[in-house]
This record gives C-alpha cells, structure tokens and sequence, in this order.
C-alpha cells in the first residue's frame, strides 16, 4: 500500500508542497510565514464547512459564529481562567463548538437550500448581538485579549512574539492542519462520507436506500462546528485580540468566498482558494482602498465562467492534457503497426 502510494505523483506533489511549507519560516521572511499562519486557522475552518457544503450540499451563511467560539475560547481560558495550555483549549472549544451545533443544527437541518443559509445567518447574528451587548463578559465592540499558550506544556513566554509565531507555533499549527486534514479525508472516504455525498445528490433515494437524511445532515453540521472552532482556536494567537466582528455575518461571507474561489467540488479546493483569498487580499488592500470591489467581480467571474472554482479550472487542465497524451501514444502505436506487421 505505501510502495502504491509513493508511485503517484500526487503523492510526490503533496510532499512537495508540505517540505515548501515546513521550510517557508527558515527563507521566507518573517511576513509570508505570517499569513501562512493566517491561513492554517481559515484552512481548517474550510475543511468543516467544504463537509457541509461540498458533501452534504448545505450551505451555511453563518459559520463564522463556530469560528468564533474557538477563538474566543483562547481569550476566555488564557486570559479570565488562567488556562494556558493550548491542548486543552481546543478540547473544551471543540466541545462548546460541537454543543452549540448540535443544539443550532437541530433546528436548521430541517430545512435545505435558502431556509437553511437564512437559519444559519440569523443564528450568527444573534451570537454576533450576544457578544456586542455582554460587554462585562465578552469585552463588547473592544473584544479582549489573547494571551500566549503554552505548546505541549512548554512555556515560551521569554521568546519575542514574532519568533515565538513563526517557530514553535507555525510547526504546531501546521500539525494541526495535518491532523485535521488526515482525518477529514478517511471521514468523506468511508461510507459515512458516502451517505452524505447521497444526501447531496438525492435526498429522495438516499431515504429510500435506508438512510437518516436528517440525522446524517445533523452529524455534518456538528462536526463542521468543531472544525471551524479548531480554526478560531489556531487564528486567536496570531491576531492576538479577538472582537466580534469574527462572528459578523461578512467573514461568514469570507468563508463562502474562499471556498467558492477554490472549488466546493473538490476535498483540497477550499485550502486552495484560502491561500489565493488571503494573499490577494494583502496584495489588492495595498494598492486600492476599493478592494471589496475587486473580490466582488472576481466573484462574479468565478461563478460564471469557472463554477467549479480554481482547482476545478486545474483538474479539467490536467485531464485535457492527459487525453492529449494518451492521443499521441495511440497515434504513435497505431502508426508503427505496419513496420511491425512488416
């Protein structure tokens, strides 16, 4: 099984691109590594909603209520509980995160299409209130501040701040992503994965075939929840300060935008649009105040001329090329049939 695996290229491309990663702090400056690690908390985020999304086909507007969660939970438990240990901050955000979706997804689930994105965003918006007016608790508009975690135990409240985000702390984000990409993949390609893609196909047959549409779309929910506070968890140090506009209805909008930019069709596509959303952004934001403008064409223009996103523009290159090689091979063996018939 490992020899099978090391043949395929995309084996090889995936170790490529890790090897890139792993080596960006040691020649890429200090400030690509930076929104790399932006990336790594919106990239774990996008695996859970790219679950509900792409596999079960519900689309939910108000995600970033989860995210949040996760990243509040940093600031709560470093900051008010004096908990720094980081391991146990994404447990108890994963748990208050998955409580929430279940108690959340109960009611949503019921309902597809543009009912469910309306629940969805509704609900955002009410946590979103929650966090304004709770002022004594949540810190209001002003947010509050996260503190430094301990990684594995260890204390690296002596190391500066930068060294400390792009050492020790890149490494542990990046296995997180690791982790939770790894698990990611066997869920959507054991037969639960199946069940949903069912469900997003035809609702209809997959309860004639025996399945719970509605419990398989509840399960799905729940967890994506946990990933996109997994997500805010990762984001929270970075940052340093979260506020509620984390929970705004716009970076739930972000998130849809991501993934639509990537491909919902595809597992890796949502990764792939978060890396082109965050450095665009950084690029477009430096030379235009009128950056919203040009992600909103941008869009637009995804949606109309490459509904599959970028990494689906890709796969339909890869394979147009593929069948022109397999053209050629059978062009060449065709004509040499003569000679050897001969």
């Amino acid at each position: 099984m490992a020899n099978k695996l090391m043949k395929q290229p995309k084996t090889w491309a995936f170790l490529a691109i890790a090897f890139f990663i792993l080596t960006l702090p040691r020649f890429g400056g200090q400030y690509i590594p930076y929104l790399m690690l932006t990336f790594f908390g919106y990239a774990v985020a996008l695996l859970g909603l790219n679950l509900l999304f792409g596999y079960t086909g519900l689309l939910s507007f108000g995600h970033a209520m989860f995210f949040s969660v996760g990243a509040y939970s940093v600031a709560f438990l470093t900051g008010k509980f004096s908990i720094p240990y980081m391991e146990v901050i994404l447990l108890v955000a994963v748990l208050t995160s998955a409580i929430m979706a279940a108690l959340v997804g109960t009611l949503c689930v019921r309902y597809i299409k543009i009912y469910f994105g309306l629940l969805t965003l509704a609900f955002g918006m009410l946590f979103y209130s929650f966090l304004i007016k709770f002022y004594y608790v949540t810190g209001g508009d002003e947010g509050m501040r996260v503190l430094r975690p301990l990684l594995l135990g260890f204390d690296f409240s002596g190391v500066p701040k930068m060294k400390f985000l792009l050492g020790a702390y890149y490494y542990y984000a990046f296995a997180v992503l690791a982790g939770a990409t790894y698990v990611m993949w066997r869920m959507v390609s054991s037969p639960f994965g199946l069940c949903l893609m069912a469900i997003r196909d035809n609702p209809e047959k997959a309860t004639y075939l025996g399945i719970s549409v509605k419990r398989y779309r509840w399960y799905a929910f729940v967890i994506s929840g946990a990933y996109a506070a997994v997500g805010g968890v990762l984001l929270a140090p970075v940052v340093g300060q979260v506020d509620p506009t984390l929970t705004y209805w716009t970076h739930s909008g972000t998130l849809v935008f991501m993934t639509l930019l990537g491909g919902f069709t595809s597992f890796l596509g949502p990764m792939l649009g978060a890396v082109i959303y965050i450095f665009l952004q950084d690029r477009v934001m430096s030379l235009i105040p009128y950056w919203r403008f040009i992600f909103g064409a941008v869009l637009a223009i995804i949606v109309i001329v490459a509904p599959d996103g970028v990494a689906g523009v890709i796969k339909s290159l890869l394979k147009k090329e593929k069948a022109t090689e397999q053209g050629e091979e059978h062009g060449n063996s065709f004509g040499s049939r003569p000679s050897e018939v001969l």
